[in-house]
C-alpha cells in the first residue's frame, strides 16, 4: 500500500481545510487510518483515526469539535475536514495506515505505511 497525502496550504487562523490521503496499491481492505502531525521541532502526534467500517472514531483532545475524519472506502481514501484551525494547528499532516496486528490508535509505532506529508500552515 502506498498512500499519498493532499489538500495541505496556508489559511488564515478560523478557517478551514481537508486533506486527502489516496491509497494504492494493494488497498483490499487497507484497515484502521490514522492523521498524524509534526511541527517543527516536536514529535510527531496522533491526531484522528478511523476503523475500517467508520464504526470506531478517535481525536486527540486538541482537535475535538473542529477537526472530522472519514474514508471512503470506494475510492481508497481517507479525508480529515478541519474546521476553526488555529496556528498551533500548524504542522505536516500524515495519515497512516495501523499495521496488522496491532491495536490502539494513537501511538505512531501501531501505524506501518505513511504517507509523504501534507504542510498545513495557520496564519494568526
Amino acid at each position: 500500500v502506498q498512500l499519498q497525502a493532499s489538500g495541505g496550504g496556508l489559511v488564515q487562523a478560523g478557517g478551514s481545510l481537508r486533506l486527502s490521503c489516496a491509497a494504492s496499491g494493494r488497498t483490499f481492505n487497507f484497515g484502521v487510518m490514522g492523521w498524524f502531525r509534526q511541527a517543527p521541532g516536536s514529535e510527531r502526534e496522533f491526531v484522528a483515526g478511523i476503523s475500517w467500517g467508520g464504526d470506531n472514531i478517535y481525536y486527540a483532545d486538541s482537535v475535538k469539535g473542529r477537526f472530522t475524519i472519514s474514508r471512503d472506502n470506494a475510492k481508497n481514501a481517507v479525508y480529515l475536514q478541519m474546521n476553526s484551525l488555529k496556528p498551533e494547528d500548524t504542522a505536516v499532516y500524515y495519515c497512516a495506515r495501523r499495521s496488522y496486528g496491532s491495536s490502539g490508535y494513537t501511538s505512531t509505532k501501531n501505524y506501518g505505511v505513511w504517507g509523504q506529508g501534507t504542510q498545513v500552515t495557520v496564519s494568526s
